[in-house]
């Protein structure tokens, strides 16, 4: 997978399209840092259904503020503990994220007790691509973020958060021992099988089983379809939109599952995940994420 600058602390990461992991159904696509521009608040559309539930992955693009306020999103996040260039629609929750080890200084760290109510934690510590940590630096850190006070998220890996002895259960078990607070999973999900029907159920099996190890609520805070198991490949708009109509329905019943963030916001030529086209125009797969609850 790829992953945000080589210095995350330097500033915002801007999510493209994705790069390839080996045999991996999940991970992360490739960052890059745009530069903030100014914008003007955005005015939500009418149309669109608001859940506290629903998030995006957001960063910024030409219209992303119209974009956003469009989607019917309640919260969002950059990957960042702040964001600059994005303008939060009226009654659209930001929240921060610790993105890295280079990301937890004093600075952020104010900076997302200022920003947000909830802090997600370290971003696919398990992939060289992203924020590539050990667990033991992980657990190292953890304090820090903790003392933000914020309602915490566990780090965010790229696949196997279900499976014992894998990183995540690796780094919940020495929190657990070591009294550490976290009070909520971060998940990512990325399906390779495009036919609808087996894809959410994919997802859903993966969810309820990282759910009954942990006994926490979930937030899945990337997910689409996309095949990382031979280079990266795409379903049409039509497939994409028909996984993202049932996957939000199967999510709206499962209690514990507390919000989840497609990814992403903006659409590109190449990808077939995207929400928004210009900032004003909703792709086949926006249309259903507006509908979603």
């Amino acid at each position: 997978a790829g992953g945000p600058p080589a210095d995350p602390a330097a500033g915002p990461p801007a999510p493209t399209t994705p790069a390839a992991a080996a045999s991996l159904a999940t991970a992360t696509p490739t960052p890059t840092t745009a530069k903030p521009t100014a914008r003007r608040p955005a005015v939500p559309a009418a149309s669109a259904v608001t859940s506290r539930r629903k998030g995006v992955g957001v960063w910024t693009f030409d219209g992303v503020d119209r974009a956003l306020a469009s989607s019917g999103a309640s919260w969002y996040y950059t990957w960042d503990v702040a964001h600059s260039g994005v303008t939060s629609p009226k009654d659209t929750e930001f929240v921060p994220m610790i993105w890295g080890a280079k990301s937890v200084t004093a600075s952020n760290l104010r900076q997302a007790s200022r920003n947000g109510r909830q802090l997600l934690g370290f971003n696919e510590p398990d992939m060289g691509g992203q924020a590539n940590m050990s667990v033991e630096q992980a657990l190292e850190l953890w304090p820090q973020l903790e003392a933000t006070g914020l309602a915490l998220g566990s780090p965010a890996v790229a696949w196997g958060g279900d499976r014992p002895g894998e990183w995540l259960d690796r780094f919940m078990t020495g929190a657990k021992q070591r009294g550490y607070r976290v009070d909520f999973i971060a998940l990512h999900w990325y399906g390779g099988d495009f036919t609808t029907a087996n894809a959410v159920s994919q997802l859903r099996s993966y969810l309820q089983a990282v759910h009954d190890r942990y006994r926490l609520p979930v937030w899945l805070t990337e997910f689409a379809l996309i095949d990382f198991s031979d280079g990266v490949r795409f379903p049409s708009q039509e497939q994409q939109a028909a996984f993202l109509t049932a996957a939000t329905r199967m999510l709206a019943g499962l209690s514990w599952l507390h919000r989840y963030a497609w990814f992403g916001l903006p659409a590109t030529d190449k990808d077939q995940s995207g929400l928004f086209r210009n900032g004003s125009s909703a792709t086949a797969v926006g249309r259903v994420y507006q509908a979603a609850r």
